[in-house]
């Protein structure tokens, strides 16, 4: 099955709001609706509406698939102090277009693509502000460079997984050599971000084509943008747990300028989950139920939030050998297989940032980085293997370059001192885009037959009300 769609589908101040917000994502129209739950396909469907690799339009698959996830504010999670924009997504900085394509064929296909557009015109033409900052560089950000040397993004933005980098670049390249005024162009920088979706792919098949990246970026859209289980998010896993796109913004007030600032994560990383600034992973480990059935194990192998079709379930013999109990209240996990054992937090996680505030290289450098700072409010361990990466750029028409500009010109930009509001905006815009990541994702069954389950939301919760009582 191979699923393109645009965007038009669907700790101190950190904490539980008591009523989720109305609002926190626009209605879609009558088209949108019919396909908003594309994002979501359970494990049995998936394997059902695949079997066949043929390509599907996004209304049949809703036939299919599973009623929508909530999203974290649904949930009344709710980080930080600013309101979201209408959308809460990156697509509420105007102009921002994203599109994915999502493959999801046989047992063991399980990847795709996502491309962000800063603007709908020729990029290569009129290049807007951009910065890099790496937070651990175990990883193949393709194209970083060039951006980090002039402080410029000229291209599409791509996303996929970490064998299909070469792709991504072609794709790029092949579709802004194609756009009108290009035909005399020789050199164009497309910066590629990937993860590494093997636990559910069959990544050495490398199986996302030129012609994919090139269908993302070219059905990228704006409006709601659709999360979880679609696009380079398809086959990732997050702390265990199955994970994916997510999305949110930010509006600051008027006071502090009024700008917009969105983030969109590729959430593969590991560590120890918090929500909220709280320590869900304590109430419920990935892989089992509290107090209940465990993810089965095979052999002590495998990851957390992996299950497998032989062996017993991990509570069910806690003095099994081999087996090793946790704390009261939480599942016997088989040796390496606890959340925080050595070699489950490695992964990785891109983040896109984009802002309507006028801000050169320097600043979006220094905002990328508090991107990449709000995975910790989230739990990231930033381990050894993990890449984390944090794209930023400027949408604001005062500040962008013409290509070929060699003469002075004047822009006006935002000081120094008038960032901490951005700043604080990326911290909570990238925890609350993780939460929805995780919250879209769905139970997905992927190559040897390894199933990653779901961050279940009736236990989130039971949890999250236990919170507000305290």
């Amino acid at each position: 099955m191979l699923c393109l769609i645009g965007a038009a589908m669907g700790l101190a101040g950190v904490g539980f709001a008591q009523d989720a917000p109305s609002g926190a994502r626009a209605p879609l129209s009558g088209a949108q609706a019919a396909t908003a739950g594309a994002q979501d396909p359970p494990s049995g469907a998936q394997a059902a509406a695949a079997a066949d690799g043929q390509a599907t339009t996004a209304g049949a698959q809703a036939a299919t698939f599973a009623a929508p996830r909530p999203r974290a504010r649904d949930l009344g999670l709710a980080p930080g102090r600013y309101e979201p924009g209408p959308l809460n997504a990156i697509t509420d900085v105007e102009g921002v277009l994203v599109g994915h394509v999502t493959r999801i064929e046989g047992e063991s296909i399980r990847t795709g693509v996502t491309a962000i557009r800063p603007h709908g015109g020729n990029l290569f033409a009129e290049k807007v502000p951009g910065g890099v900052f790496v937070g651990n560089a175990f990883g193949k950000l393709a194209g970083s460079t060039q951006v980090q040397e002039l402080g410029t993004i000229e291209a599409p933005i791509v996303l996929t997984n970490t064998l299909n980098v070469a792709e991504g670049l072609a794709g790029g390249i092949e579709w802004t050599l194609a756009q009108p005024g290009n035909e005399r162009v020789r050199s164009v920088n497309v910066v590629v971000g990937e993860t590494n979706d093997g636990a559910l792919n069959d990544i050495r098949g490398r199986h996302v084509t030129m012609a994919d990246v090139k269908a993302a970026i070219e059905g990228a859209a704006g409006g709601s943008v659709a999360e979880g289980n679609v696009g380079a998010g398809t086959g990732t896993v997050a702390f265990g747990w199955k994970g994916g796109m997510g999305t949110a913004s930010r509006r600051l007030p008027a006071a502090a300028g009024g700008y917009t600032l969105g983030v969109l994560v590729q959430a593969n990383y590991g560590g120890s989950l918090y929500l909220g600034g709280r320590e869900y992973f304590q109430y419920l480990p990935p892989g089992g139920r509290r107090g209940g059935m465990a993810g089965k194990v095979k052999g002590g192998a495998g990851r957390p939030g992996e299950r497998s079709s032989a062996g017993g379930t991990a509570d069910a013999l806690p003095d099994a050998p081999g087996m090793v109990a946790h704390a009261p209240g939480m599942v016997a996990h088989a040796p390496g297989t606890i959340p925080d054992a050595p070699g489950t937090a490695d992964g990785s996680c891109m983040i896109v940032v984009a802002t309507d505030a006028p801000l050169d290289g320097r600043s979006l450098e220094r905002l990328a980085a508090r991107a990449v700072f709000g995975l910790a409010r989230t739990g990231s361990a930033y381990s050894n293997g993990s890449g984390d990466y944090a794209i930023a750029f400027s949408t604001a028409r005062a500040v962008r370059v013409a290509h070929g500009q060699d003469v002075p010109a004047s822009r006006t930009l935002l000081p120094a001192d008038a960032l901490s509001p951005l700043f604080e905006a990326a911290l909570e815009a990238t925890e609350e885009a993780v939460y929805n990541a995780l919250l879209q994702a769905a139970d997905m069954k992927g190559a040897g037959g390894r199933e990653i389950r779901a961050l279940p939301v009736a236990e989130v919760k039971a949890w999250i009300a236990r919170q507000r009582g305290r």
